[in-house]
Order: C-alpha cells, then structure tokens, then sequence
C-alpha cells in the first residue's frame, strides 16, 4: 500500500514561499497519480493541484494557478508542492494524497491519503 507522510508546512508571511514534500513508503510510486488538498477551518477540504504518474501532465485550482507548482521525484518516492506568493487564504492543513494512474479532483476519487502538515500565512 502507499503510504503518505507530509512534511515542510510552517508560518511564514504573506507573499512568501514554502515548499511542502510528501513522502511515500511504498514500493509502486511511480504508478501512482499524486495530488494536493487543503482544507482550511470552517472550510471543505478542497483541490488544490494533481500531478500524473509521470509527472508530464498537472492540473491546478484556479486559486492557486501561477502561484503554485507540483513536481515528483520518482527515483525518491515524492511529490513536491512549490507554493509560490502565498496568500493568508492559503492557510490551511495540506494534504497530499494519492490514486493509481489518472489524475482526479474529487476527494473520492483518491484512496492514500497523509495526516496533513499545517501551513499558515500571516498578514
């Protein structure tokens, strides 16, 4: 099975950067479409951006777009989630999960998931 582990969340100011990583302990990574949600309080958890197995094809939110990039290193089982002029409505628990193949936007849809890592950006 694939298991997820998040880590790289933190505090850091509107405008800044951080980069989150997700690990997997698994032996079939590389068959595996990864993604990123978030889930903010009050808030559904929502998508935020998917990467293929690949890593030839991604798909972002609108709310993140141009602002936020997903890559993978499958020589080193993980997905990386650049997170470019963060916004205080960025803040949330990110999630990284993943399915086999094809890339999808519904949480459903996904059948790993991680524990999350916290990231909040201040004004």
């Amino acid at each position: 099975q694939v298991q997820l582990v998040e880590s790289g969340g933190g505090l850091v100011q509107a405008g800044g950067s951080l980069r989150l990583s997700c690990a997997d302990s698994g032996r079939t990574f590389s068959n595996y479409a990864m993604a990123w949600f978030r889930q903010a309080p009050g808030k559904e958890r929502e998508f935020v951006g998917a990467i293929s197995w690949s890593g030839a094809s991604t798909n972002y939110a609108d709310s993140v777009k141009g602002r936020f990039t997903i890559s993978r290193d499958n020589d080193k089982n993980t997905v990386y989630l650049q997170m470019n002029s963060l916004k205080p409505e960025d803040t949330a628990v990110y999630y990284c999960a993943a399915r086999p193949f094809a890339i999808a936007q519904q949480r459903e849809r996904y059948n790993s998931w991680g524990q999350g890592t916290q990231v909040t950006v201040s004004s």
